[in-house]
């Protein structure tokens, strides 16, 4: 009983640096999911921007 005693104390290492980490990847996804939803607003505006042109006839060019 006592290496299994052993491993299972080993196995529970949370503390101030797990905790920083989980943090550090919650922000980090955070960042990158409003980065690329800032990506997608533009897109979507450039998209309806030309579509608008469009249909005003200023422009036939195709992407």
């Amino acid at each position: 009983m006592g290496p299994a005693k052993k491993i299972a104390g080993e196995a529970r290492v949370v503390g101030p640096s797990m905790i920083k980490d989980i943090l550090y990847g919650i922000s980090l996804g955070m960042l990158a999911g409003g980065l690329r939803k800032m990506r997608h607003w533009n897109n979507q505006k450039r998209t309806d921007e030309f579509c608008d042109l469009l249909d005003k006839g200023l422009t036939n060019r195709c992407p």
